[in-house]
């Protein structure tokens, strides 16, 4: 049939008069768009940044213009901008996923819209339909849809190049307990149990569920819940923000029993974890204990703050020779209490302390509330029990004291304390004085070689964090440091320090591991490995503090603060991997498109930003890592069949600027991130994280990783991130969709010698299992909320079961 020309045209004009609100509509869109770019772009160029974004900005407001005008040169010139983009964007960030999308995947969409306004500006312009802009709009639509499917699948950062073997479990070595935090007082995380393996994973279940009751409040900083429970025999002891212990069947979850301390705390509700002692497993410590009950220790020993029984002595009704309470569990509080609980009844141990509890803030001198408080285990040592404490950052100089000390386990005596500010002091303070106020101070989880007889602490710095020009010389040397102590005396046996002068509270964050080490040579290293907020990972010989693997003092950046003074080298571990510690340039900048990608440039290039160990100043510098890291209080599990050490981090950068002390306002808190006071300095601080306007990290992803390393060769195995952006996303709002960029982690890690890693501390609420040869993730199960609790994993004493 043929079709006369008044008829095509006929048509032709209904077909515009359907579709012109095509390139109207696009032609707006692009000139909007073209208005930010160029306005943004502006501002970037004259900051020194790329000026790709003005050029866009430009080409995009011509197009959008002539599109509008029903101009088919306005599509000639989107198509070349875009193909402009396109190898710009492979110019700059390479052949890597996450940084393309940014760059690409936003004008690729607004590329597919252009292309369906084409035929309607054609015909504007009296042209037939054309074949090519059909077959265009085709292929956006493919690569836009294949780009959006691949956003599901792992980007693995580095693959393993081969595949370690697993080693069958012997019976006769596999744990009946899981009695210490990280399992083992050398904070292993490792279990020689395979009865869960690869091959049957997938059947794993819930088994039950147990509630704690505890409800968090809106006010502080929030209750989180950190905690590895303990198991011993049929038993599953578990302490919660509120510092609450349960007593659960280790088959069923029913609750045998619970005991309130009725702490109180303004702020940073934690409990990580118990310690657990029993005395029926040594007769020698059984005797010594009941030597010490019966004689207590003297002066070293302060007496209650109630008048009542002094601490460490038995009351009247209590035989001085009789020890009860055997099995005891350990609770810190988070209002500075050290509490003994009879495992067997939760009941308070009488002849411990002050009928059970010791109070932490004697010697300490004035304890405002939330200023010193105890959130992570403490950490059970023979017949001590040695505790730290976390001291607020950033409100005052003058704030508790950071000291450690050792407490009887039985009698709660003082056995020794270690002072960093004043080595005279080694039991309790002289009357009238008090602990060295204001010293670095252990917060997180203590180490301990029963045969070396040493306790190693990883130490914060004194407070506050970004202002040090009064810290004194003693300060400074222990500042972010580990430190061995003579299990028996609490004398310094060795430290290494991991950050000079620290002016970037770069506490040491986690428990260190001790593990040996074949040396090749037939002998064996005794090894402490260490990681740290900054993303570097020393390893020590344990008898000496020396380095095992090689570490440099660099020269690094020096600040221009008044009156500060500045290190003018670091320590870097050069002899193993360092993990999310890069210095950024502007072309790592990152977003969930090219628009929040441009101001996150904008942020960047607004900043100082030198490195790792960026000096704070009166002028908006960025920090990278940030404060919690790099890695943080979760430490590492290791696999000691493959000597492979499994490392998670997060990578989130912190702006910060100094605020001279006459512009510090009312309002500033000390708590987490707004400004902060530093009472005594010449300086308040500003903190921020370096998020975009959408919340998002303005760095490329991942944004957390898990690692692998092999502690042979010191080499990485394999690196993929973790955690989806499930039960998070953009402003806060949930995106529910599975995409594996790789989240911030935090917590613990679980190591089996079945080849399995498992891992919840991420921001979807899951329960990970993964290939500890590869990386791969094999296995997941939902979590009813997220979590930052330690996996850990044990066999019931019944027959033929065992839960994780």
């Amino acid at each position: 049939m043929s079709v006369s020309k008044g008829e095509y045209n006929g048509r032709t004009q209904t077909h515009i008069r359907h579709c012109r609100h095509r390139p109207d509509t696009a032609g707006r869109l692009i000139i909007l768009i073209g208005l930010f770019l160029t306005g943004a772009g502006a501002w970037l160029a004259v900051l020194g940044g790329s000026v790709y974004y003005v050029l866009m900005g430009l080409a995009l407001l011509l197009s959008g213009y002539l599109i509008w005008k029903r101009s088919l040169l306005g599509a000639w010139l989107y198509a070349l901008a875009f193909i402009a983009t396109l190898i710009w964007a492979v110019w700059e960030a390479g052949w890597e996923f996450w940084p393309l999308v940014a760059r690409v995947f936003a004008f690729a969409v607004l590329a597919f819209l252009v292309t369906l306004a084409v035929p309607a500006l054609r015909r504007a312009q009296g042209r037939a339909p054309c074949r090519v802009t059909r077959w265009a709009s085709v292929v956006l639509a493919i690569g836009i849809a294949a780009t959006f499917t691949l956003f599901f699948f792992p980007k693995s950062v580095l693959e393993a190049e081969h595949i370690a073997a697993v080693t069958k479990a012997d019976p006769n070595e596999q744990p009946t307990n899981w009695e210490h935090w990280g399992n083992t007082t050398s904070g292993t995380r490792f279990v020689a149990m395979d009865q869960i393996n690869k091959n049957n994973i997938d059947k794993l279940q819930v088994a039950w569920t147990a509630h704690t009751g505890d409800i968090p409040e809106s006010t502080g900083s929030g209750a989180e819940d950190q905690n590895t429970p303990l198991q011993i025999g049929d038993t599953l002891y578990v302490c919660t923000p509120y510092s609450k212990v349960l007593a659960l069947d280790v088959d069923t979850g029913k609750e045998k029993w619970r005991y309130d301390s009725k702490a109180t705390a303004p702020n940073w509700q934690r409990c990580r974890g118990l310690g657990y002692f029993d005395a029926t497993a040594s007769a020698s410590t059984v005797a010594q204990a009941r030597a010490e009950v019966a004689q207590p220790a003297g002066d070293q020993n302060p007496s209650s703050t109630d008048g009542t029984t002094p601490a460490g002595t038995m009351p009247d009704s209590q035989p001085a020779n009789a020890v009860t309470c055997a099995r005891r569990l350990f609770l810190p509080t988070t209002d500075a209490r050290l509490i003994a609980i009879n495992a067997d009844n939760g009941q308070p141990c009488t002849e411990f302390g002050n009928m059970g509890t010791v109070d932490l803030k004697v010697g300490m001198g004035e304890v405002k509330d939330g200023y010193y408080q105890q959130t992570s285990t403490p950490l059970v040592a023979g017949n001590l029990v040695i505790v730290g404490g976390r001291v607020a950052d950033n409100f005052a100089v003058d704030e508790p004291p950071g000291v450690v000390r050792a407490f009887n386990v039985i009698s709660g005596n003082l056995e020794w304390a270690w002072d960093p500010g004043n080595p005279d002091i080694t039991g309790a303070p002289p009357e009238g004085q008090t602990y060295t106020r204001g010293t670095p101070n252990v917060w997180s989880a203590m180490s301990y070689d029963a045969k070396l007889g040493l306790v190693y602490l990883p130490t914060g710095n004194a407070t506050p964090d970004f202002y040090a020009a009064q810290r004194t010389e003693l300060d400074d040397k222990y500042s972010s440091s580990i430190v061995a102590l003579d299990v028996k005396t609490g004398k310094v046996r060795w430290h290494f320090q991991t950050t000079h002068h620290d002016l970037w509270d770069f506490d040491l964050p986690a428990q260190p591991l001790l593990y040996d080490i074949p040396d090749g040579k037939g002998g064996t290293n005794f090894a402490l490995v260490q990681v740290t907020k900054q993303g570097e990972i020393f390893m020590l010989d344990r008898v000496t503090g020396k380095p095992l693997a090689q570490v440099q003092e660099k020269p690094v950046p020096q600040g221009n603060v008044k009156g500060e003074r500045y290190a003018a080298t670091q320590p870097f571990s050069v002899g193993m991997p360092s993990i999310g510690n890069q210095t950024l340039k502007e072309a790592d900048m990152w977003g969930a498109t090219a628009f929040d990608q441009l101001l996150c440039r904008i942020q960047f290039k607004g900043m100082r930003h030198d490195g790792v160990y960026t000096p704070p100043g009166e002028d908006r510098a960025l920090q990278f890592p940030g404060s919690l890291g790099g890695m943080n209080w979760g430490g590492v599990s290791v696999d000691p069949t493959t000597n492979y050490m499994f490392v998670n981090d997060m990578r989130l950068g912190l702006a910060n600027y100094m605020i001279p002390r006459d512009k510090v306002g009312a309002g500033a808190s000390g708590i987490e991130m707004g400004v902060v006071p530093q009472d005594g300095t010449p300086y308040g601080a500003m903190r921020e994280r370096f998020l975009s306007q959408l919340g998002i990290p303005c760095q490329k992803p991942p944004f957390g990783t898990m690692t692998a390393i092999d502690l042979k060769t010191r080499k990485i195995v394999w690196q993929v991130p973790v955690g989806t952006v499930q039960d998070t996303g953009p402003l806060g709002i949930r995106m529910s969709m599975p995409i594996p960029v790789g989240m911030p982690t935090l917590g613990p890690s679980l190591a089996t010698q079945a080849g399995l890693l498992f891992f919840a501390g991420t921001q979807d609420f899951y329960l990970r299992a993964y290939d500890s040869a590869t990386g791969k993730e094999i296995w997941k199960s939902r979590l009813p909320v997220g979590s930052q609790s330690g996996p850990m994993s044990y066999i019931s004493p019944k027959p033929a079961s065992s839960t994780l």
